[in-house]
């Protein structure tokens, strides 16, 4: 009987007795042996750290011997077969859900994308001439048209393209910029670093709460490159507050001889309340007041790929574009195909029946109801005494750092587990095929019908059924 964990440790076989196991073999077969050789050995050092940190009345109960490590090594080489970044059921009711991959793509933009990847394409090639081309062509004259700018061009975010418009036009020149307009974003992206970063010098003007047409006129300089006004797309300052309406801005900076840039970060570009969802600044009406230069993102608001957009001036644009950076920055022919696609929907006008982002956004409170109630009903066939299903009101989020104030209405599908905790349940969910995510509050797991598409409603029935039902481990 073996009592020391000396003893167990001698018993763990070496890697290459276990390759030549013919269950050794067998894997030798399915993957590269070296990766075998790397899984097994990983397999064996994992169970000597067990057996090293077990409790000792338990050793002599250990499984110690082939059998074990190589099937240790086989779930460790199963895994390198699985998609890591794999399809998620979105029951947030966050429609861009930015840690989930932010805005759906329409089918639209799909088979664009797909069709991009298939074969080879046009993307540096003029068809007309037979010579290189741009692949800024391919979507400066949908963007112009929908905007109604002189001039466009893509970068692969929003971030980008703040850094290309300052690295560009502003290197070692003044900006100024409201106090109130220094954000910081996701991943710690603040403006003032990125100015830094830029080499453009940064030129804080009033503050946090107020900023008057006559602070940016103190600040301008004969080293001042442009006005910046930044969209608090993912914060308000309400109360006692005060901002220079663009129009202004724009009116000061032309009579000095400098351009004015607006950055408008989640890129609106239809009238978001016309479905009663928000009251939101639209690239064109940017372009109208007089903005020279307006960068936004391709996901977010917009409903594309990520990407970061640029809008204006012609001058301006080219300057832009014959930047060294612009080649670091750019999109490739998957952004560009499925962002074409995507703006193509609104030239259309079929943006808010076809984009998903906006479709979820103007989905109605009366129709999220009826959906609950369907949903509610099946999940409590399928769950049957494992669990208590209601529908409760609640509301939904725009998410990815956009309309920060605004909660859309909604109604919620509640599951209540009676077997297993709320907490327990959801992470059931994330390991289901597919991985579905919802709200934990309280003893339930909150669904929200907003970011499921109907067609996904039978398919989180049985996802949820299979976590819900099982056996507590």
């Amino acid at each position: 009987m073996r009592t020391s964990r000396r003893e167990l440790l001698r018993e763990i076989p070496a890697v290459g007795r276990l390759l030549d196991d013919p269950r050794g073999r067998e894997l030798i077969g399915r993957f590269p042996r070296a990766q075998v050789a790397r899984a097994i050995a990983a397999a064996a050092e994992g169970l000597r750290r067990r057996v090293q940190q077990v409790p000792e009345e338990e050793l002599a109960s250990l499984e110690i011997g082939s059998r074990v490590v190589l099937e240790a090594a086989a779930a460790r080489l199963s895994e390198l077969e699985r998609a890591h970044l794999t399809r998620v059921l979105n029951a947030t009711g966050v429609v861009v859900h930015t840690n989930l991959g932010r805005s759906v793509l329409a089918e639209e933009a799909v088979e664009a994308l797909a069709e991009a990847a298939r074969g080879y394409s046009n993307l540096e090639f003029d068809l007309d001439t037979g010579r290189r081309g741009s692949r800024h062509s391919h979507l400066e004259e949908v963007l112009c048209r929908i905007t109604g700018a002189e001039a466009a061009m893509a970068v692969n975010n929003n971030a980008a393209a703040v850094f290309l418009v300052l690295h560009t036009l502003a290197h070692g020149r003044q900006v100024p910029i409201s106090r109130g307009q220094l954000v910081e974003i996701g991943g710690s992206f603040r403006i003032p670093e990125v100015m830094l970063a830029s080499g453009a010098i940064l030129v804080e003007v009033g503050t946090t709460n107020k900023t008057h047409l006559a602070d940016y006129e103190a600040a301008i300089r004969e080293e001042t490159a442009f006005l910046l006004k930044v969209h608090q797309s993912n914060y308000r300052i309400v109360g006692f507050t005060q901002d220079v309406p663009l129009p202004e801005l724009v009116q000061l900076a032309h009579s000095r001889g400098l351009p004015v840039v607006e950055d408008l970060g989640s890129g609106v570009l239809v009238e978001l309340g016309s479905r009663q969802v928000a009251s939101e600044p639209t690239v064109q009406s940017s372009i109208r007041d007089g903005a020279d230069l307006v960068t936004f993102s391709g996901d977010k608001l917009l409903g594309g790929p990520q990407a970061g957009i640029i809008v204006g001036r012609r001058e301006l644009v080219e300057r832009l574009k014959r930047d060294h950076l612009a080649r670091a920055l750019r999109v490739d022919k998957l952004t560009i195909a499925a962002l074409e696609a995507t703006l193509r929907l609104y030239l259309r006008g079929e943006a808010w029946e076809r984009i998903p982002t906006l479709r979820m956004l103007g989905t109605s409170p009366e129709l999220l109801r009826r959906r609950a109630s369907r949903l509610a009903r099946a999940l409590g066939r399928a769950l049957g005494e494992a669990a208590q299903v209601r529908v409760l009101p609640g509301t939904s989020r725009p998410g990815g750092g956009s309309l920060p104030a605004v909660e859309l209405p909604t109604s919620l599908v509640e599951v209540t587990p009676r077997r297993i905790t709320a907490a327990q349940l959801a992470e059931r969910l994330r390991h289901g095929a597919p991985p579905l995510v919802g709200r934990v509050q309280h003893d339930g797991l909150l669904l929200d019908l907003r970011t499921i598409d109907p067609k996904e409603e039978a398919l989180l029935v049985r996802v949820m059924r299979d976590a819900a039902v099982g056996e507590p481990s």
